[in-house]
């Protein structure tokens, strides 16, 4: 019987891959970056072929390596089961989840005493790390996603349909620097958030101005900050209709009427065998039931 390889190469492989990066996944890992590197290239001596296409600064997996990230989700799974099934305490459920801050902020927090009453045992161990979806197995069991689709692969369940909102500090609502037509983002900076990346040209498309160009775009990881930076008057923060009202911010005001359906929804995603797992299923259940 040919030997497995070792599950620290597997471990090695998974988070380069994740990350798209030997020093990223180094860091992450707590190792040196030429001691990951053995372990990806002692990984591919083993299987025989190359897992990534390689340049000067980044490591993308070729056709082999997706066919192995696509099947050790299932089985890295299998094998943290079978560990958390002999150690856990039996009266104890643990789920470990990743969620953005402002969902949890705005939509969750609110809701989890309502959880915790149901069911007193249920343990949330919370991670708001971006791209949740893309690390499932790997320390995390479940993910709320902001995203256009989720890989068929995994179990999804959309949360929500949204409106695009530009979202402007109070002052560019009323007076002498009100913004009362789209041109005069030409004069302003929008400020888009990572996971929504094309919120703003799907906008600007949607109402018939696919030429317009602000004066700049800023990124942010974090919603809380995107409204704290509109409300400085900072930008134009593309958001959604319940980032919005859900802030309960007398600083901002919405810009224009546009009716516009946004690209991104939030969706509670996990792998199908995760299902099984008593947590995640309460939580699933719950979670839809509720509407958040």
């Amino acid at each position: 019987m040919r030997r497995l390889p070792s599950l620290s190469g597997l471990e090695a492989f998974m988070h380069v891959a994740r990350l798209g990066s030997v020093k990223a996944a180094a860091t992450e890992l707590a190792l040196s970056t030429p001691a990951l590197s053995r372990r990806i290239q002692t990984l591919e001596r083993h299987i025989g072929e190359p897992l990534f296409d390689r340049d000067h600064h980044a490591m993308r997996l070729n056709e082999t390596g997706e066919r192995l990230l696509s099947a050790l989700g299932p089985a890295l799974d299998a094998v943290r089961e079978a560990v958390d099934g002999a150690v856990k305490r039996t009266d104890e459920l643990r789920l470990r989840l990743n969620v953005l801050p402002l969902f949890a902020q705005q939509r969750l927090f609110p809701r989890l005493p309502e959880l915790r009453a149901r069911h007193p045992k249920l343990h949330i161990d919370i991670e708001t790390v971006g791209h949740g979806e893309t690390r499932l197995g790997d320390g995390i069991d479940a993910a709320i996603a902001l995203a256009k689709e989720i890989d068929p692969a995994l179990h999804a369940v959309r949360l929500d349909q949204d409106k695009v909102y530009p979202i402007a500090a109070k002052r560019f609502g009323e007076g002498s620097e009100r913004i009362s037509v789209p041109e005069q983002l030409q004069r302003m900076t929008v400020l888009l958030h990572r996971e929504m990346p094309e919120t703003f040209s799907e906008w600007r498309n949607a109402i018939g101005m696919p030429w317009l160009e602000p004066a700049g775009i800023d990124h942010f990881d974090s919603g809380p900050l995107m409204l704290e930076a509109a409300a400085q008057g900072v930008g134009v923060a593309f958001m959604h209709g319940h980032h919005y009202t859900d802030a309960h911010d007398p600083r901002l005001t919405k810009l224009f009427d546009f009716d516009i359906d946004s690209p991104y929804s939030y969706w509670f995603v996990c792998r199908p065998r995760a299902l099984k797992r008593p947590a995640v299923k309460l939580f699933h259940d719950w979670l839809v039931a509720a509407g958040l």
